[in-house]
């Protein structure tokens, strides 16, 4: 596989691979290293791309792992959003603070939660991934990625609720 072939076939993706590594490690620098450091071993790994069903997988596999062992390394916790797709155009400046602050509570609720919940939320809700992709990257039954997920977002909708039906909490 040539350099343009390999462009094309990692271009689809390579932005999920950064937004992944930004999520779990905060800092865009590493991240981007660390979206840097996948492509150069699929890259290395070039002639043997064909054998793998889903290279992209394979690449948000990579992605985790490396992410996971660099926050080992630094015994770092800390994580964030990396995006909203949140926006409304015609919406008031009232319903602009009202949407930002309910957005703030979403990330601080989803910092909160389990390491494996986040990553479920982020590559489901965010990424749009389905929940085989899911099971196949985290290497988990789809069952429990569904178990996963239902429990965050139910720890979410819980704290929103608290949150907004009685102040700050």
């Amino acid at each position: 596989m040539n350099q343009n072939e390999f462009i094309t076939l990692i271009n689809p993706f390579k932005d999920k691979l950064f937004r992944l590594a930004k999520r779990l490690l905060v800092s865009t620098e590493e991240a981007q290293d660390a979206t840097q450091e996948v492509l150069v071993k699929l890259w290395t790994k070039n002639e043997g791309l064909d054998e793998y069903k889903s290279v992209e997988a394979l690449a948000m596999t990579m992605t985790k792992n490396y992410c996971l062992d660099q926050l080992k390394s630094k015994r770092a916790s800390n994580m964030t959003i990396v995006h909203n797709n949140y926006t409304d155009r015609e919406a008031s400046l009232q319903q602009k603070l009202e949407d930002k602050d309910s957005l703030n509570w979403v990330e601080k609720v989803i910092n909160e939660l389990p390491e494996q919940q986040k990553l479920i939320i982020q590559m489901r809700d965010i990424e749009q991934y389905e929940f085989e992709e899911i099971a196949k990257i985290l290497d988990m039954n789809e069952t429990a990625i569904r178990v996963a997920l239902s429990r965050a977002r139910k720890t979410i909708r819980e704290y929103l609720t608290k949150t907004h039906n009685y102040g700050i909490r």
